[in-house]
């Protein structure tokens, strides 16, 4: 298996603002990067870590043990945030991160369906009990459905062009693999595009973010995670694409908002105050140094909010 290389793993662990008792919880545990350097900085403190793949658990659960015991590993989505942290007693934590990217282990393992690049069943779950698989989505999708999925969750311009071509050939076989997608899609870009950019990306982005449910989760998780932080505990949320930055950066802004009423007055009320602050203004990017050792870095930003009261 490839080794995982973390983005903006030294970044978003500064972020944290760990101690040695912080409890802390990784929303998005994948094959353990962050965690582990979590691990190493929490001798006295506790770590939750969330995922729902479970071949990422077993490669984690053995990666963990090895620098401590003090962790917990949860099989679940993390839009089940509270209710699995409050079965376990937990109710306020110091810090919580979410890294939103697909992991490389599930990119290059062809067999998981995530690639444009390699053939394999279309598939792109990443919970392999998830009912829901590209299959389903290729296949029995109508094709105004998935001319709104491409373009809301892809921002594909093609959206249309691509959906009624998949529909077309499907009429006389069923589409079965991830490179038989790649050719539809294919035929339905002008050239002058697919020179620009791989014509499937954003397409194959949009179908696994369809089966994930990854944006519908996102905001409720990202409610979940603020309300539960301790004062001076902070979230942080790595992004890979502009619709999850969006959330995230709205979300941010609304509770880091002065009331209407109020603002501008030389002595504001503290009751009238926001009870969080943007740690960084603007979002945090992946340094020259990064981008050159991993290019699937590229497209990630890190944001980070703290509670002040």
């Amino acid at each position: 298996m490839e080794k995982h290389i973390s983005v903006l793993l030294e970044e978003s662990i500064k972020a944290l603002n760990l101690k040695e008792d912080s409890t802390i919880v990784d929303c998005t545990l994948g094959y353990g990067g962050h965690s582990s350097y979590i691990l190493q900085r929490i001798k006295r403190g506790a770590l939750f870590a969330f995922d729902q793949d479970s071949e990422a658990i077993r490669h984690s659960t053995e990666r963990l043990k090895a620098i401590g015991t003090n962790f917990t590993i949860i099989n679940s989505n993390f839009v089940n945030l509270k209710e699995e942290l409050a079965k376990r007693g937990v109710e306020k934590v110091d810090g919580i991160l979410f890294d939103l990217g697909v992991s490389s282990p599930q990119l290059d393992d062809a067999s998981r369906g995530f690639s444009y690049h390699e053939d394999a069943r279309l598939d792109m779950r990443m919970n392999k009990d998830n009912p829901l698989s590209a299959y389903e989505v290729v296949n029995n999708y109508k094709e105004q459905d998935l001319v709104n999925i491409f373009y809301k969750y892809g921002e594909d311009k093609f959206s249309k062009n691509i959906a009624r071509k998949i529909v077309e050939y499907r009429k006389s076989k069923k589409i079965e693999t991830t490179l038989e997608l790649v050719e539809i899609i294919k035929s339905a870009v002008p050239m002058k595009e697919r020179l620009k950019k791989h014509p499937a990306r954003q397409i194959f982005q949009a179908i696994r973010i369809e089966v994930n449910h990854e944006l519908d989760v996102l905001e409720p998780a990202l409610e979940q995670a603020l309300s539960m932080l301790k004062v001076g505990g902070r979230v942080a949320v790595i992004t890979f694409h502009s619709l999850e930055d969006r959330i995230v950066k709205n979300i941010f802004k609304e509770k880091c908002k002065i009331d209407e009423k109020v603002k501008g007055l030389p002595n504001i009320p503290d009751e009238y105050l926001p009870d969080f602050k943007l740690v960084v203004n603007k979002a945090i990017l992946p340094s020259e140094e990064e981008l050159e050792k991993n290019s699937r870095s590229r497209s990630a930003k890190l944001r980070v909010i703290e509670r002040i009261k």
